[in-house]
């Protein structure tokens, strides 16, 4: 029978030293909020994401150079029915040198189609590894999750009664883990993909993004807000005389098929036609988004409306 364990592979131009030490940097390619030594046999670590995901892991192997094991101790997800789910299971990293290369072969031996959060797990495991681990390795500089901010000063979403005279608001379920779709709305390439092919813009809070539509109509945005996976939002400083002013966010929620979207373009002054007017063009834009995130193929400007 075919075995159904995640597992995914990379070949890094790196000594085997170098994959080794950057596996054992956790914080450096998964996430900032782990707490606990992750690199010392036998000890344990915890990682969690807001409230939703939370994992305990005892490092059972520790091979210099070949292999890392980890332990699923205790396990908890708040979006499965089985909120146990990855518990019993083990994170497993095997390093071959190849070559002038190294290989690494990563399996979550335990988690299998049959799971529930199989799908959305099996996008984020992609994720962390393909990219950010890979990254790590080469450059240096992983995507990790960043550190959370104490909840005390975390700014609360804006109730929608505050959002401004008028709001337009969509809330869609985007069948990809939120690293995949936030990665889709703060880089210039995702959002060339499903916004316009004409994006000038790049992941930092403060910058000013550039998007053109035909030769005479453009919009700049000043990235207000950037939190990874969770959060983005763009202030209108340049487009049509009603846009200006107004907010535009992205708020990510994770679930077991991928993540939930809301979407808030708030301001507005009236509800003129070109405030319904924009609320259906976003509809066709959102779902451009959610096809690039599902299927790796957006509908960006000029094909949107097609």
């Amino acid at each position: 029978m075919k075995n159904q364990d995640f597992t995914t592979t990379i070949l890094v131009s790196a000594a085997a030293q170098k994959v080794f030490d950057a596996i054992n940097n956790v914080r450096g390619w998964w996430s900032e909020n782990i707490e606990g030594d992750t690199g010392k046999l036998n000890s344990e670590f915890i990682y969690h994401y807001q409230d939703i995901h939370r994992a305990k892991m005892k490092i059972t192997e520790l091979v210099t150079n070949k292999k890392v094991v980890w332990h699923v101790v205790d396990n908890y997800f708040k979006f499965t029915k089985d909120e146990n789910e990855w518990k019993g299971t083990n994170v497993i990293f095997e390093i071959t040198e190849k070559d002038d290369k190294t290989q690494l072969t990563f399996t979550h031996q335990g988690l299998v189609p049959t799971y529930e959060c199989y799908n959305v797990c099996h996008d984020a495991w992609t994720h962390y590894i393909q990219d950010s681990l890979k990254d790590l390795i080469l450059t240096g500089k992983g995507s990790a999750t960043p550190k959370e901010a104490d909840e005390n000063a975390e700014t609360k979403p804006v109730p929608a009664k505050d959002r401004g005279t008028q709001c337009i608001f969509h809330r869609l379920q985007i069948n990809a883990p939120v690293e995949k779709v936030y990665e889709a709305i703060t880089t210039q390439k995702g959002l060339a993909s499903w916004w316009t092919a004409d994006t000038i813009a790049k992941p930092e809070a403060g910058s000013i993004a550039r998007f053109a539509f035909g030769s005479t109509y453009f919009k700049e945005m000043k990235i207000e807000q950037l939190k990874p996976y969770s959060t983005v939002k763009w202030l209108c400083i340049k487009a049509h005389e009603e846009w200006i002013g107004t907010a535009i966010t992205f708020e990510l929620e994770p679930n077991h098929k991928g993540c939930s979207l809301s979407f808030h373009h708030d301001g507005w002054k009236a509800a003129t036609n070109e405030f319904a007017g924009c609320s259906f063009d976003w509809a066709l834009f959102l779902r451009s988004l959610k096809f690039l995130c599902e299927t790796g193929k957006g509908f960006p400007y000029p094909e949107f409306n097609k």
